[in-house]
């Protein structure tokens, strides 16, 4: 079974996860700490648990999801791995950055996802490809463990916005019901932003999703 630790980073309120194996090893997925003290509590908490970092992972590449990035290629040697179509977006994230006022440290050069799945310690992530809130949005689902990593496709009663570039309405309501919506109703959604949910409550209450 895989563990999930939230924290909730930088001026965004983007969340950041770790997800951990029982061996020890985990994931670091959407770092968005952009303060020296939200990377000390990252940091921190990895040490203190005794963990492993083997994989940094980024759902998609605004600017909120890989504010940290550098940090961690610096501290344990990790590069992101992105969807190819994904690259755009990160490339462009210093340009954001200037519009917004924002320091940002340039993140460093990507790798892909080659595989439908990634292996943790023993378990798998299925990489689902769930393009619209932006044009290589991945998400990571366990199925023994029963969780999704949605990034900012799907929130707690909404959807991700598509109003950014690279954003395409449609496609997001595609990867959300044909993607999305496949999943078993206990399974747990971690989102980017906001609370925890699971797909069968976003089925009953979410009002974006009715009608699907």
């Amino acid at each position: 079974m895989l563990e999930v630790v939230k924290f909730t980073f930088n001026p965004f309120q983007e969340n950041t996860y770790l997800l951990i194996a029982e061996n020890g090893d985990c994931a670091i997925i959407d770092p968005g700490c952009y303060e020296r003290r939200e990377e000390e509590i990252l940091k921190q908490t990895i040490e203190e648990k005794g963990l492993t970092p083997t994989l940094l992972l980024n759902t998609h590449c605004h600017i909120d999801h890989v504010f940290g990035n550098d940090f961690i290629h610096r501290t344990f040697g990790l590069k992101p791995k992105i969807h190819p179509q994904e690259e755009i977006v990160l490339e462009a994230v210093s340009r954001v950055a200037e519009m917004y006022g924002l320091n940002y440290a340039k993140s460093p050069s990507p790798e892909f996802y080659k595989n439908e799945e990634i292996a943790l310690g023993g378990e798998h992530l299925k990489i689902m490809f769930v393009p619209g809130h932006s044009p290589g949005h991945v998400a990571f689902h366990s199925e023994s463990s029963k969780i999704l990593i949605s990034g900012d496709v799907l929130f707690k009663r909404s959807i991700g916005r598509t109003d950014l570039p690279g954003g395409n309405m449609e496609e997001l309501m595609r990867s959300i019901k044909e993607e999305i919506m496949s999943l078993p109703d206990d399974t747990k959604v971690y989102a980017g932003h906001m609370e925890d949910t699971t797909i069968g409550e976003e089925k009953k209450f979410n009002p974006f999703l009715q009608g699907l």
